[in-house]
């Protein structure tokens, strides 16, 4: 007797991509400054260090004392001036000050225009995520569809399929959305 394939089973097999572009979107938010200091906006750029790269969080505590602080205790005073040289090609606009042994960022208030700056690229992720979830959700569809063809799924099923797979999308995409309106806030505030 042939195998039957279930729609079931192909959508739970698409739902840990759609748990990994959730994740990797908050991970992109996160990045995305706000008024608000925060580790994440330092904590992954690369620092050359003894001929080799390490995140910055790798050199050192990093923590934000007041709300437009970035304090960064190296582990050794020797990461200094990597750190400060990774900081200032960053591309990120920070002015890094070295106080005795520590590098202390002082973020400056959002300007309107910098906000809308970031607004565009708030959209551009969210658009990114929802085109990587479209393809997810085509792969799984397609997927079932050979599955019709080949006779291992029923008619009504498949159509099952599809909706159980929108419903799967719509949930997925609804925590984008939830997630965006909480950052925009932070942006706008």
């Amino acid at each position: 007797m042939e195998k039957k394939r279930d729609y079931q089973e192909i959508i739970n097999k698409i739902k840990p991509e759609f748990d990994k572009v959730l994740n990797f979107f908050e991970r992109e938010l996160a990045k995305i400054r706000t008024g608000r200091a925060s580790s994440t906006l330092v904590e992954d750029i690369q620092v050359e260090c003894f001929g080799q790269r390490f995140p910055l969080k790798q050199l050192g505590a990093i923590s934000t004392p007041e709300p437009r602080q970035i304090i960064i205790q190296p582990w050794d005073n020797s990461y200094i001036e990597p750190i400060m040289n990774a900081l200032s090609r960053s591309g990120s606009g920070i002015s890094p000050v070295v106080d005795k042994d520590l590098i202390r960022i002082s973020l400056p208030p959002l300007s309107e225009e910098y906000r809308q700056d970031l607004l565009r690229l708030l959209a551009q992720k969210i658009e990114e995520a929802k085109r990587t979830m479209r393809h997810w959700r085509e792969t799984a569809w397609d997927e079932i569809q050979d599955g019709f063809q080949a006779g291992e799924i029923r008619e009504d099923d498949k159509y099952r399929g599809k909706d159980k797979l929108q419903e799967l999308v719509d949930e997925y995409n609804e925590k984008i959305e939830g997630l965006a309106k909480k950052k925009k806030k932070e942006i706008e505030s």
